[in-house]
């Protein structure tokens, strides 16, 4: 669950990562109301959510329709732990920003449910570099993979190429030591198991999942900025 968008006076609409079909919206007749029941219902949509859906589906329509629909997971702490919102919030944000039509995968799926669970299980030094581990592994679905061809002699990194250079660019869409080898050290990173061993402070994960933002901005159109950035880099500590 991505994103909801108030329509008329009490329904919404809601865009929806699916398994079955990718990136859907879908049209919630009647849940801005007060009625008690209603707002359970609603509750099930919200960003992050994880939902089981029954689902009338028409490929010549851009609105769907849910038959039915419930939790598929429930949380045990992402809905209530400010940090572990914020990082989910910004999972949402980036996934709403990058994924524009409607082409099932899989495999994404598949890493954007497992990446939810495992963060609402996540210790607090997996939470904090959970958004590195989850921008870094997003760019690869995308076709937009960093290369991580770190070395001795391949100290930059340039933004525009998405790979380690010798020299300093020619532009501002870059960065140099000591992060550029910390950011190779999170592109090494194939399993969420791993994070609780990279340790950083707070200033040098802002500066990197910085970095991940001016990436993506370039390689991803009309991205623009990531307006959950601010909020995440305040609550998570060092």
């Amino acid at each position: 669950m991505l994103r909801t968008v108030k329509f008329g006076e009490t329904s919404v609409i809601v865009s929806i990562l699916t398994e079955a079909f990718g990136m859907q919206s879908y049209l919630i007749n009647g849940v801005r109301t007060s009625s008690p029941k209603i707002q359970n219902k609603s509750n099930l949509f919200q960003p992050g959510a994880i939902l089981q859906l029954s689902v009338y589906h028409n490929e010549l329509k851009n609105l769907q329709r849910i038959r039915e629909s419930g939790w598929s997971y429930m949380y045990d702490h992402v809905f209530f732990n400010v940090a572990k919102n914020a990082v989910a919030m910004f999972i949402v944000e980036l996934l709403a920003k990058c994924l524009k039509q409607p082409e099932q995968n899989e495999e994404l799926f598949q890493f954007v449910e497992s990446a939810l669970i495992r963060l609402d299980a996540s210790s607090d030094q997996e939470m904090a570099n959970y958004p590195l581990f989850f921008a870094a592994n997003l760019a690869a679905f995308l076709g937009i993979r960093i290369q991580d061809n770190y070395a001795e002699d391949n100290r930059f990194l340039d933004l525009q190429e998405g790979r380690f250079v010798q020299s300093r660019p020619g532009h501002l869409y870059f960065i140099g030591e000591p992060f550029s080898e910390l950011f190779s050290k999170v592109l090494k990173i194939t399993s969420a198991d791993e994070l609780g061993g990279l340790k950083m402070n707070r200033d040098t994960r802002r500066v990197l999942i910085g970095t991940f933002q001016n990436y993506y901005a370039l390689h991803v159109p009309d991205f623009g900025t990531l307006k959950s950035l601010p909020v995440l880099q305040t609550v998570i500590s060092g």
